[in-house]
């Protein structure tokens, strides 16, 4: 677990999930992608596992590369940078208990960064909420009706 977010910063990962390879020697081999290892959320998202499964096979069984491996995440912006922070001094807080303190700066980061699911979505159980309730599902609306932006390859559709 990565309880201060350290490893979504460094990635600029801003929704789940996202799959980064790092090949034998700690390299990057494909950037942030979209992608699922189980088809436990087909149901709600029309994303079968299956094509990046095959993707990851003929990685390491060929050493064949997806033609988007060569994609260039771009750094997190300013807001996100902002949001972030706030997020780790909120989890800080949390965890001394100071929850209001903690809920001025879970509220900020969600207002920097509202479709960050490593943020909003992240935030929920750690504020008492259901990462899978309803308002789990109200955030996905919104990011899907925002177009999915997803920091990351991008996903080509849907049906994938």
């Amino acid at each position: 677990m990565d309880k201060d977010h350290l490893l979504t910063e460094l990635y600029a990962i801003s929704n789940v999930p996202s799959v980064i390879w790092i090949d034998e020697n700690n390299m990057i081999a494909r950037p942030a992608a979209s992608e699922f290892g189980t088809d436990t959320f087909t149901e709600i998202t029309g994303i079968s596992r299956e094509t990046h499964m095959q993707q990851v096979r003929d990685w390491v069984r060929k050493g064949v590369l997806p033609d988007d491996a060569s994609y260039s995440v771009p750094d997190l912006s300013e807001e996100e940078v902002q949001a972030r922070l706030h997020f780790r001094i909120a989890a800080h807080l949390r965890r001394e208990g100071r929850e209001e303190e903690a809920g001025a700066h879970f509220d900020r980061a969600a207002e920097l960064a509202p479709l960050d699911f490593t943020i909003v979505r992240a935030s929920m159980p750690l504020r008492g909420g259901d990462p899978f309730g309803e308002e789990f599902f109200e955030l996905y609306q919104k990011y899907l009706d925002a177009g999915a932006p997803f920091h990351g390859i991008p996903r080509a559709s849907s049906s994938n």
